[in-house]
């Protein structure tokens, strides 16, 4: 099978050093075995997004000197690819309308590896014959069953769903389309094969393979990177005030991630482009390390 990679960042904010962690390593796994690296801006969510930040995300890509193949996916072009799946899901009784507020459902929930976990409490109701104007969420049906796979950098990990997660929305009751539901269509319908992303994301696997599974969509090789933190352990992120990339000090930046990630040092060579082109020709996703990395910048 050939290799389809991708890079999908949220316009939400800027690009930062953790972003161009997992920018360097996906491009580099995805080129150094002759394969695709797509680029998908994940703009599902107008209320969050920061103003401007998408040109900003594709000005500072170029800047590093990253290629990408295909045009630019943006998910908030793709709605009808969601609601199909959806459609699908519904006709094959996977999911269910749920009308639980928040504060009704969380009320009576217990804690789980990601939050909370949903009683199930609309799960039985006969709820599909609903009032066009009613607001509802969509919930798909977890199995009470063991979803485990072999991450190349962490390993063996497994969660039973119906213990550990709950019954998941994929569409929220303001209409708004879930991010699970949004990643596995896209990465169905653009062929990505190889998902490599930080280890925030490793706990939403198995929520995606049981997914990829009702909508007979392959499920992709995965590789969750180890997080970059902060002296107090926390994920530099949007969240944790991490800086945005610096265009000024690009060559630092490439050869600061390239050293988190255990390629070799590359000699005096001042165009991203090249440093790129050097994790690319040492590039082993062996050498990347298991657990998080604590940094300042």
């Amino acid at each position: 099978m050939d290799y389809i990679g991708r890079f999908a960042p949220s316009p939400t904010g800027l690009l930062h050093i953790g972003s161009l962690l997992t920018a360097v390593a996906s491009y580099a796994d995805a080129r150094s075995h002759g394969g695709k690296w797509l680029l998908r801006m994940e703009d599902l969510d107008p209320p969050r997004e920061m103003t401007g930040a998408a040109d900003h995300i594709l000005h500072t890509l170029e800047q590093f000197g990253f290629e990408w193949d295909d045009e630019v996916a943006y998910q908030s072009q793709r709605h009808h690819l969601y609601r199909a799946a959806l459609d699908e899901l519904i006709e094959n009784n996977h999911v269910y309308p749920c009308t639980c507020s928040r504060k009704m459902w969380q009320s009576q929930a217990r804690v789980g590896v990601d939050g909370l976990v949903y009683n199930g409490a609309c799960s039985q109701k006969n709820l599909f014959r609903l009032p066009e104007n009613q607001n509802v969420a969509w919930r798909i049906r977890v199995p009470n069953q063991i979803i485990e796979f072999e991450d190349e950098i962490v390993g063996r990990y497994a969660q039973n769903l119906a213990q550990d997660i709950g019954d998941f929305v994929l569409r929220r009751a303001d209409g708004f389309w879930a991010y699970q539901l949004a990643v596995v269509v896209d990465d169905f319908h653009q062929g990505v094969t190889h998902i490599v992303r930080g280890q925030d994301l490793l706990v939403s696997t198995p929520r995606q393979i049981h997914l990829q599974g009702c909508l007979n969509a392959p499920t992709p090789h995965y590789a969750h990177l180890p997080l970059l933190t902060n002296h107090l352990g926390q994920k530099w992120s949007k969240q944790t005030l991490a800086p945005a990339l610096d265009l000024t000090a690009r060559e630092a930046a490439l050869r600061q991630v390239l050293a988190y990630l255990n390629v070799p040092p590359c000699p005096e060579i001042d165009a991203p482009r090249d440093i790129l082109t050097w994790a690319i020709r040492h590039w082993d996703m062996a050498r990347v390390p298991h657990h998080a990395i604590c940094t300042e910048t």
